[in-house]
């Protein structure tokens, strides 16, 4: 870390706060003598809890006063489409992708159709213990209802203490019309934007024997990852949320 560059980026986000070195010591807990420190680049060995706490009390992430490549570039949060056509696709990644949450002491949370989760259950046997399951007909009434959800379960998590969460999750598209297609496309390229800084591994399910085809062409778009049992990589048709989100709205034959 630049103690340099993390003393001028503290400086001005506190004198864009409005706030002396005495107020930002209030709210963060930090000595107005550190906090002297660190802007003037004397500090060398600043602790991340300092950091952390000053980024808290001045609502930036840590990684604008580290000036990590973070800051500029960003990568997609890990969102990942598996696109399958056969219950035993459906079983054998899904299955080891929350297996691995549960070895790894993660939150798990599923969100799938009743077959789906009839499935996961037999699969899982007595490990459906460390998994929260979710009815998809009740989570998924509509994109905005589906993202406030998401957020309320992860901030719930994340303020329990938990240290990572790993999701699985399947829209349901019967009675779906083109517009509400068309939504929730934008939703899963939106999850990539909301979910960017979120310590969380999705995995967005498709039923290739029931989504429609553009469906699944925008699920490839949508998602940076795309899997298939125990191999994974790079979706080669993903575009960026803010390319694939301001893009001229066309229309698809749904069929």
């Amino acid at each position: 870390m630049d103690p340099s560059r993390i003393g001028t980026a503290l400086r001005s986000a506190r004198t864009r706060a409005g706030w002396t070195r005495e107020a930002l010591a209030f709210h963060s807990g930090v000595s107005w003598s550190a906090i002297a420190q660190i802007e003037s680049g004397r500090r060398k060995d600043i602790r991340l809890s300092s950091l952390v706490a000053l980024a808290d009390a001045l609502q930036i992430r840590v990684d604008h006063l580290v000036g990590s490549e973070a800051t500029v570039s960003p990568k997609p949060v890990g969102h990942r489409v598996l696109i399958y056509e056969s219950d035993e696709e459906f079983v054998g990644t899904a299955t080891p992708f929350v297996t691995e949450g549960i070895k790894r002491s993660e939150c798990v949370l599923a969100v799938t159709t009743k077959r789906q989760t009839d499935l996961l259950h037999d699969a899982l046997g007595a490990g459906t213990r460390g998994v929260e399951f979710k009815d998809a007909d009740e989570w998924y009434r509509s994109p905005s209802e589906t993202l406030n959800a998401y957020r309320s379960f992860v901030n719930e998590q994340l303020e329990a203490g938990v240290h990572w969460i790993r999701i699985v999750g399947e829209a349901v598209w019967a009675g779906q019309s083109e517009a509400e297609i068309e939504a929730w496309m934008r939703y899963e390229s939106m999850v990539n934007l909301s979910f960017a800084a979120v310590p969380a591994t999705l995995m967005c399910v498709y039923d290739a024997r029931r989504a429609p085809t553009a469906v699944l062409a925008d699920a490839r778009r949508t998602h940076p990852e795309i899997v298939h049992a125990d191999e994974r990589g790079p979706s080669p048709d993903y575009g960026a949320a803010e390319d694939f989100l301001l893009a001229p709205r066309q229309l698809r034959t749904i069929v």
